[in-house]
């Protein structure tokens, strides 16, 4: 029986989700026992860039047409695509010029060159073609990497958490840093699967996982009242990383 097919891309972006699946360390040669890995241009030179694969990773926002093209390609030839870290998953911080000129952002750069640049605003990849399964995180965490490879060579869905940073903060026993020290803690309305990293640290939590399918955003936001800090902060703080929309209006 040959092994699953699998390729692993980058758009535009730091590289960052693929440097921590090359640092697996111990687990890297049992991947790489499992399944035939046909392109991966970061890790070798030697890519198959033409045959079918049963799964594609990309990491990376879209920022040109260039992108765009390869993306769509990836697509084609793949069955199933997952979007790989929060640039891919959300736009990440490429997308906080979304909303400007980018004719005169690149003028401001290039001059009169502008014109010459092959870029548009930031899409992710859902907005471009179809994303079967999004790895969130900035990067992603190897061990949510190699779960989720390991089901989906089981044929199973991979099962990752919808629940929010704070939850993960209460297992471990932190402190919180919202409750206590009246910080812009995004930790409420953030994806969990860090294990609170930053929050142990004493750091409050950036958001850069992007928003939780399950956060609880009316409690968090009258928890950010109680505490005097602007919704508008909350909100600039997280859409460094991803687009949210915070409202003290009812649900």
């Amino acid at each position: 029986m040959s092994k699953p097919k699998i390729g692993i891309f980058g758009l535009t972006g730091c590289a960052g989700d693929q440097l921590v699946i090359l640092n697996c360390e111990d687990q890297l040669l049992d991947l790489v026992a499992a399944v035939d890995i046909r392109d991966f241009l970061t890790a070798t030179s030697a890519n198959d860039t033409e045959s079918r694969l049963d799964v594609a990773f990309v990491e990376g926002a879209v920022l040109s047409k260039r992108d765009e093209e390869t993306l769509k390609k990836i697509r084609e030839r793949s069955d199933v695509l997952v979007a790989l870290g929060t640039c891919a998953v959300w736009g990440g911080i490429p997308a906080l010029d979304r909303g400007r000129d980018r004719l005169e952002l690149l003028q401001t750069v290039y001059g009169n060159k502008a014109e010459q640049y092959d870029t548009m605003p930031t899409k992710a990849l859902h907005e471009v073609v179809k994303v079967d399964l999004n790895i969130s995180g900035c990067p992603i965490e190897k061990e949510q990497f190699l779960s989720s490879v390991a089901d989906l060579l089981n044929g199973n869905p991979p099962l990752l958490p919808d629940y929010a940073v704070c939850a993960e903060c209460k297992w471990k026993e932190n402190n919180c840093l919202l409750i206590e020290k009246g910080e812009v803690c995004c930790g409420p309305l953030t994806i969990a699967g860090c294990k609170a990293r930053c929050p142990e640290l004493n750091v409050a939590c950036a958001g850069c996982r992007g928003p939780a399918t399950d956060a609880n955003v009316k409690s968090a936001v009258a928890l950010f009242q109680e505490k005097g800090i602007s919704l508008t902060d909350v909100a600039a703080k997280f859409r460094t990383f991803a687009p949210v929309q915070i409202t003290d209006k009812p649900e």
